[in-house]
């Protein structure tokens, strides 16, 4: 490629990526359908028309958020400590997904409409497919710590396919970051606070992952 095709090229993405940042600026502050390609254009400091030659339509462009949320999501399992038993390690990231959904909660709706729209359609454009590689990436490093953890004897080895473990475990703290974003008052009126609710959650989890026989090593604490 030549330098000017490379110049050309680099001003295509730095554009693309602003007119993504536009959106999620808007996005913070606002339901996804609330958001027209026009305020986005606006926010981006772009013609209306301008917008459109990068994204052909809404849909196109949540899918570059969607990634964008995934990718973020990937980086933060990338940034999650690496010591400890592999169970340790799942709870550790059992806590990034939870933290991720409080800092991002824009990515977390972007994500839920996504995968809600994918339970009905199979994907076939090369942004959704994008999209789904990002998130099997996701879901393998919670597999590849499930791996370590029985193979340290931490995780117990009757959990069959891990693939599908893996899955279960994503629907688990899933429901429990839609719970605090939308249902925290609730909770409060019952005097449950989202961190008791997390923490009960989170010791479910190591009981229902914990290796029974090497809990049963473990030296009986004296009084």
């Amino acid at each position: 490629m030549s330098r000017l095709n490379e110049r050309r090229q680099e001003d295509r993405d730095r554009r693309r990526t602003q007119i993504v940042a536009a959106a999620e600026a808007l996005y913070l502050h606002q339901d996804w359908d609330l958001i027209t390609m026009d305020a986005v254009a606006r926010q981006a400091r772009l013609s209306r028309a301008l917008v459109y030659v990068y994204f052909k339509d809404k849909a196109e462009l949540h899918l570059a958020l969607v990634r964008r949320a995934m990718q973020t999501l990937l980086d933060c399992f990338h940034a999650t400590a690496t010591d400890g038993s592999g169970l340790q390690r799942i709870e550790a990231l059992g806590r990034t997904y939870l933290a991720y959904g409080e800092q991002y909660p824009h990515y977390f709706d972007a994500c839920a409409r996504f995968e809600a729209r994918m339970s009905q359609d199979e994907p076939t454009g090369e942004h959704e497919l994008a999209v789904l590689q990002v998130g099997d990436l996701v879901l393998q490093e919670v597999v590849t710590v499930l791996e370590a953890g029985q193979a340290d004897g931490s995780i117990r080895r009757d959990l069959g396919d891990l693939s599908v473990t893996s899955r279960a475990l994503w629907g688990f703290t899933h429901g429990l970051i839609q719970i605090a974003l939308t249902k925290a008052s609730q909770l409060d009126r019952d005097g449950i606070t989202v961190s008791q609710l997390t923490e009960q959650a989170i010791a479910l989890l190591r009981h229902m992952l914990a290796d029974p026989s090497a809990a049963r090593a473990e030296p009986t604490a004296r009084p």
